[in-house]
C-alpha cells in the first residue's frame, strides 16, 4: 500500500518531474474547504494504485514557487505528470472516477 507523499521544492524535480511512473499531484492548502473534501479521495487512490503510480500533495502556501511554475490559480488543482510533463489537469472538486480515469490513461 502506497502512502500519499509530500512534495516540496527540494524533492519536486526528483519525485515528480524525473519519475519513472505517472504522478498525481494535489495542489492544496490547509485552509481550503474543497481541498479537505478531496483529501480522503486522494488517500484512497494512493492505497488502490499502490506503486504503479506516485500520488502526493504540494502545500501551495509553503511552495508558492512550484504552484507558480505550473500556473496554479485556484485550489484544489490536481495535475497528472508523465515523463516530466503535465498530461492532465483539474481545478476544483472532482469525482474520484474522473481522477482514476485520468491516472489510468497516463499509465
Amino acid at each position: 500500500m502506497a502512502d500519499v507523499k509530500t512534495f516540496e521544492k527540494a524533492t519536486f524535480e526528483t519525485e515528480v518531474l524525473k519519475s519513472e511512473v505517472p504522478v498525481l499531484v494535489d495542489f492544496w492548502a490547509p485552509w481550503c474547504g474543497p481541498c479537505k473534501m478531496i483529501g480522503p479521495i486522494i488517500e484512497e487512490m494512493a492505497a488502490e494504485f499502490g506503486d504503479d503510480v506516485k500520488i502526493g500533495k504540494v502545500n501551495v502556501d509553503n511552495n508558492q514557487e512550484i504552484a507558480g511554475q505550473f500556473g496554479v490559480r485556484g485550489i484544489p488543482t490536481i495535475m497528472i505528470f508523465k515523463g516530466g510533463e503535465v498530461v492532465e489537469s483539474f481545478v476544483g472538486l472532482r469525482p474520484k472516477e474522473d481522477l482514476v480515469n485520468a491516472l489510468n490513461s497516463a499509465k
